[in-house]
Formats: C-alpha cells, sequence, structure tokens
C-alpha cells in the first residue's frame, strides 16, 4: 500500500511550477526584443511571423533563477527531486491541452491555412495529428512556443540533476562532459532559432498529441535519461575515451549544424557561395553542393553523431543511457524512408536525377 501513495501522480506544486514556466515563457517571447523572421508562405498566400528572441528568453530566465537560486527562494535541485512527479503532470497538461485544441478547432469558422480545421471524422487520428496547423493563444503561436518549452525544459532539467550530482559530490568528468554537450547544442538550437520556422514540424505539421507529447514531455524527459543515470551510476571514463567522445560530439555538430546552415541560407538566397564555390542545384530546387552533395539526408548523420556523443560518457555497461540514440536511429531511418517517397513524388524526374548524382542516403559511400 505503501508504494501506491509514493506513485509519481501528478501535484499542485508539479502543476504550478509548469504553469509559472509556461507565464515566463509566453511572456517572453511577447515583449523581449528579437529578431522577425516572416515564415514561409502559406497555400492561400498569407505567411506568419515569429519572434526569435529564445536565447535571450533562456538566458534571463537562467539569470533570474539563479538569483532566486542565491537568495534560497528556489531549490535548485526542485526539478531534479521531482522529477517523476513532474513527469506525469506534464504528460497530463498535454492531454487536456490536446483536448482542448481539438475542442476549439472543431468550434473554429476559420478559413485560412493556419486555422482552418482539417477534420477526418477519425476521433483518435484528429487527436494525434490535430485539426488546426497553427494554432494560437492571445497572439502567441503554440507550435512555436511548445518547442521552445521542450527545448529549455531539457536544459533546465540537465541543469537541476548537475545541482544534484553536485549536492551527492559524485559530479566527475562523465556528468561533466554530458552536461557540457547538451548545453551546447541547446544553446545552440536557440542561437539559430530562425532556422526551425522553416523545418516540417512548423510548416506542414498540424498541432495534434504527436506534436504536443513530443515537445513537452518526450523532448525533456527522455533526452535527459543519461544524466538521470549518471546521477545514480558512477563512470569513470579514461583521457582517451573522453578525448573521443569530444570528438565525436564536435564531428557530429559541424556536419548537423553545417547541412541544415547551408539549406536554410539556400533557401533564401539559391545563389549565395556554398563552400566557396557557386552552388550546383538540380532541377533549380534541389541543393548537390556541400554536405548535401555527400549525402541526400546528411543532416540525419550529424544527428545520429551528436545523439551518441550525449550517452557514450555514460560507458558500456547499460544499454539504459543509450536509449536515445537508438531511438533517433530508429525514427531516422523511417523518416528517410518517407522523406524518400515524398520526395519521389513531388520531383519525380529531378529527384531521380539528384539521387543519381548524390546516391548515398545517410551515411557517406553506403548505398
Amino acid at each position: 500500500m505503501e508504494a501506491l501513495f509514493n506513485l509519481p501522480i501528478p501535484s499542485w506544486i508539479s502543476l504550478g511550477l509548469l504553469a509559472s514556466y509556461f507565464a515566463y515563457l509566453a511572456l517572453a517571447l511577447s515583449v523581449l526584443p528579437g529578431k522577425v523572421i516572416p515564415g514561409v508562405i502559406l497555400s492561400d498566400g498569407s505567411r506568419l511571423h515569429y519572434r526569435c528572441n529564445g536565447l535571450l528568453s533562456l538566458l534571463l530566465f537562467i539569470g533570474l533563477l539563479g538569483i532566486g537560486i542565491f537568495t534560497k527562494l528556489i531549490s535548485p535541485v526542485v526539478l531534479a527531486d521531482r522529477g517523476m512527479e513532474l513527469l506525469s503532470t506534464t504528460f497530463a497538461v498535454s492531454v487536456v491541452i490536446t483536448l482542448l485544441l481539438y475542442a476549439s478547432g472543431r468550434s473554429s469558422k476559420e478559413q485560412g491555412s493556419s486555422l482552418k480545421p482539417h477534420v477526418t471524422g477519425n476521433f483518435i487520428h484528429d487527436l494525434w495529428f490535430g485539426i488546426q496547423l497553427n494554432p494560437q493563444f492571445m497572439g502567441v503561436d503554440l507550435k512555436f512556443f511548445f518547442i521552445r518549452a521542450g527545448m529549455m525544459g531539457w536544459l533546465l532539467i540537465n541543469l537541476s540533476v548537475l545541482a544534484k550530482s553536485l549536492e551527492a559530490g559524485n559530479a566527475n568528468l562523465s556528468m561533466i562532459l554530458y552536461q557540457i554537450f547538451c548545453a551546447l547544442y541547446v544553446i545552440d538550437y536557440f542561437f539559430y532559432e530562425e532556422y526551425m520556422t522553416s523545418t516540417w514540424d512548423i510548416i506542414a505539421e498540424r498541432l495534434g498529441f504527436m506534436l504536443m507529447f513530443g515537445d513537452l514531455v518526450w523532448i525533456p524527459f527522455t533526452f535527459s535519461i543519461q544524466g538521470w543515470w549518471l546521477l545514480r551510476n558512477k563512470v569513470e571514463l579514461s583521457k582517451t575515451a573522453a578525448i573521443a567522445n569530444c570528438i565525436i560530439f564536435l564531428v557530429g555538430y559541424m556536419v548537423f549544424r553545417g547541412a541544415n546552415k547551408q539549406k536554410h541560407v539556400f533557401k533564401k538566397n539559391p545563389k549565395a557561395l556554398i563552400w566557396g564555390r557557386p552552388p550546383k542545384v538540380i532541377g533549380r530546387r534541389l541543393l548537390a553542393s556541400g554536405y548535401w552533395g555527400i549525402s541526400r539526408h546528411c543532416n540525419y548523420l550529424g544527428d545520429l553523431l551528436l545523439a551518441l556523443s550525449f550517452s557514450l560518457p555514460c560507458g558500456f555497461s547499460s544499454i539504459i543511457p543509450y536509449f536515445y540514440p537508438i531511438y533517433l536511429l530508429i525514427l531516422l531511418i523511417w523518416r528517410e524512408r518517407r522523406d524518400e517517397e515524398k520526395c519521389t513524388q513531388k520531383y519525380k524526374d529531378v529527384w531521380a536525377e539528384y539521387c543519381k548524382l548524390v546516391p548515398s542516403r545517410i551515411l557517406p559511400y553506403i548505398y
């Protein structure tokens, strides 16, 4: 019976923490200065504009938390102490928000691309995939808001786990490497936040439970598994292993960021130089230079190397810390197959020409 009462069920304290977090993010997104980026042109000719002030929002929030910790208003380990409780609370909130979005979308009379409801009649399908492309609340684009909440939440959980590790006196090189790699990844994400506005999730996916759960639950609570594991398992890395881990991270980052930057720049200016040379373009739309001339989905390779670098500090005594790279490998193989099918249908002969020129799919020289 005692175990039953210790189950990680939602609590008012966790709900208060989550609500305060959302309130800060909404206020910061609306009022802090930032570069306003036009989104893609939608099918009705309209386009949304996104205020990309995520890095400033993140740094200000960490600064405010630092003041709260210094004045003892906030405990640095509150997230680590309430991890499972926060997980269940966030999951419950995701379900509630999904239902509210569904109800709001069903009652919407809007005919614009952003808010026009797409109802199939299959309740589970519509709830999972969502029925509106860009639902908003008080002028805040919810899809953009929730992905920001998930990415920041991942870093905040990590920092709380680090504080818990320091408190317990078991912070070592493994924990430090993991924390540095993840922090650099999140900071980089917000430094290049405008690139997010042209991703598939933002421009094409409707906001339903799939994205809600992915943003609010999956990203912060599963991407941080390595930190939780290191908190309970001491791993001593050799200098050689640490250096190799750093090299994998740097190579992964170089490929991931380089490929995404080249693609984003190409979309804005198809004549911009790639690696100092004019870009090679197939059918005026497909970039075949730089990383995109090495493999058709080279950004996925960068993603996989980064995911691996997050787990390598945990050593090889357990498969648990490798959940994220294993999951990502499965996901990206599926996405690569999906992308290939969509591109074949969309570009037809042009895609066949591109595949002939760039035969590698994800790994260079592996077809």
